[in-house]
């Protein structure tokens, strides 16, 4: 693998959440009346960065609620939830392929930093990170800062970014890095294949991906 670094975006790329992500989101919007999303094409099609964009597409007024009252709403949704979202199909095996080939791996993410730590050792991944990297607030901001901040204390050789929505691709380009998507999580695939990054399906076609790359 031609690669210095990996670095792992967490929810729809190893963590399979988009489930309960759908979920909590339709229990702020069923109370108020609003459409739910009754399908994960229906909920690909609208999540956005920044959640702001997305909140407003789903219909939600902030001159009637702030978003920052609705944000706090849902994270205690998904937090009810957050159990039963499991890694995707092959993430162990991706992660421990990696890490024989010690190549080190950070987990760069726009969850909440304490959240994030918490969802990892509970899952039991731990041991496959450098480094874990999260957001200094709940409103899923900061990445890219994030991001740049590990670039210019590490000076990496030849990082790849490994993601599920375009804002990982944003990040990537900010940072003058690689990146890769893998079309399970967030974001459709149609989506993602526009904006010209490789693509897999899933992590266990993953391997092959970086081996050619």
């Amino acid at each position: 693998m031609k690669y210095s670094h990996i670095l792992w975006d967490f929810n729809g790329t190893l963590l399979d959440d988009v489930g309960i992500g759908m979920d909590a989101i339709n229990a702020l919007l069923r109370p108020r009346g609003l459409p739910t999303l009754d399908s994960r094409e229906a909920y690909q099609k609208v999540f956005r960065f920044p959640i702001e964009d997305y909140y407003r597409a789903l219909g939600f007024d902030f001159h009637k609620e702030p978003y920052d009252v609705l944000a706090h709403e849902w994270v205690a949704e998904y937090r009810k939830r957050e159990k039963n979202a499991p890694l995707f199909a092959g993430a162990r095996e991706i992660l421990q392929y990696i890490k024989d080939c010690n190549i080190p791996q950070i987990l760069l993410s726009a969850t909440q930093q304490q959240m994030l730590c918490e969802q990892v050792e509970g899952l039991g991944i731990g041991e496959f990170f450098d480094e874990i990297l999260g957001s200094d607030n709940i409103y899923a901001v900061g990445k890219t800062q994030r991001g740049l901040e590990w670039l210019h204390r590490t000076k990496p050789l030849r990082p790849l970014l490994i993601g599920d929505t375009p804002h990982d691709g944003e990040v990537a380009c900010a940072m003058g890095i690689d990146c890769l998507f893998v079309t399970q999580g967030h974001a459709s695939t149609e989506t993602l294949r526009r904006l010209g990054f490789p693509t897999t399906e899933n992590l266990q076609t993953l391997k092959g991906l970086l081996e050619r790359l």
